[in-house]
């Protein structure tokens, strides 16, 4: 077990700084993790003193590649406990960083997933550089895109965060300026002297933000908005599946193929989470809703089963149960949905 605290929180000039510290596991979030950055964040909302707060991570592979998967699985294998835990922890502090009122910064230097874009997404300033990887991947593990997917994924343009949302998509940086998941695009040689100047005159962030500003390069996704526009506009997963097979197009094949290999049951999961959340009004009630998901979810075959196959036995060859859309039934989906018990809810931070 390492000394080092998984991570360092501390105030540098009016600038309250979180250092992701746990570079072994990509920074994966852990329940300590989540309350750690809670107190911080709690302390420094009272402190006049704090005018701005910075996100980044130490090392160099990545900021955050999720959430602590294999301890989510073990849990749900069993009573859940630990997985609920992690769930309530950790939506509490999206909700915080949501609604925070002081300008929040997130250096997305490397891979940005999960977890990790529950952290990022929320700040005003999103600040991607060349080795930026986004994704939200969870349908291939039988999970769902929470922290704040069903918010923040379902209000993108074109129908891009539904795609992301099913597909599993990687995408870099050019492409997350794009669709608007990152503010800016630095080049990670510059981001150590950014960070400097942020410290030294957080008031001037905007101006910074400008004066380090590179080219991210073109957009591939550009070429393909309209295709995702036309062909995931459908009112289920089955009529975005008929949209994709009577296209024929080499790109819709594609997208055929990548969510052949998809949970059925967490892709309508998914398709259900983003159409509610869009019509929601508070971030917390999406939240809530993501709650009652995730503690059904960890304890679902599809989470299981997508663990042992993409991340403990490396197979990749899960087997999912239903095996196809079909098989989903909106009874499966209603029990997922429903309301726990009021003693069982998720709240926001009092």
């Amino acid at each position: 077990m390492s000394d080092e605290p998984e991570v360092i929180t501390r105030v540098e000039g009016a600038v309250g700084r979180i250092t992701l510290n746990r570079p072994q596991a990509l920074h994966a979030l852990t329940t300590n993790m989540c309350r750690l950055m809670i107190d911080a964040l709690v302390a420094w909302r009272a402190d006049p003193a704090v005018k701005l707060v910075l996100f980044d991570h130490s090392g160099e592979r990545g900021f955050c590649a999720g959430g602590d998967i294999r301890m989510l699985a073990e849990s749900g294998a069993g009573d859940g406990r630990r997985a609920r835990e992690f769930f309530f922890t950790e939506y509490r502090l999206n909700t915080l960083l949501h609604d925070y009122e002081k300008p929040l910064v997130a250096i997305m230097d490397g891979v940005t997933m999960g977890g990790g874009v529950g952290l990022s997404r929320p700040c005003r300033f999103r600040v991607a550089t060349e080795r930026t990887t986004f994704a939200m991947p969870e349908t291939g593990i039988g999970l769902f895109p929470d922290v704040g997917g069903g918010w923040f994924l379902s209000r993108m343009s074109d129908h891009i965060g539904l795609w992301l949302a099913l597909t599993g998509a990687r995408i870099k940086a050019a492409d997350c300026q794009l669709a608007g998941i990152a503010t800016d695009y630095v080049d990670s040689a510059r981001v150590a002297d950014l960070k400097a100047a942020i410290v030294a005159d957080p008031g001037a962030i905007e101006t910074l933000l400008t004066e380090y500003d590179g080219d991210a390069g073109r957009p591939p996704l550009a070429a393909q908005v309209d295709d995702i526009a036309r062909l995931f506009a459908g009112d289920s997963v089955e009529a975005i599946v008929a949209a994709l097979e009577a296209d024929g197009s080499d790109w819709a094949k594609a997208q055929l193929a990548t969510l052949s290999t998809k949970s059925p049951q967490t892709m309508k999961v998914a398709f259900r989470q983003l159409a509610l959340g869009r019509r929601m009004k508070r971030f917390a009630d999406n939240m809530a809703m993501e709650y009652r998901i995730g503690a059904r979810v960890v304890h679902r075959h599809d989470f299981l089963e997508g663990v042992r196959a993409v991340i403990v036995d490396k197979d990749n060859a899960p087997k999912w149960s239903p095996p196809s859309l079909a098989g989903v039934t909106e009874a499966i989906l209603d029990e997922i949905f429903a309301p726990l018990p009021s003693s069982e809810e998720w709240t926001p931070l009092p």
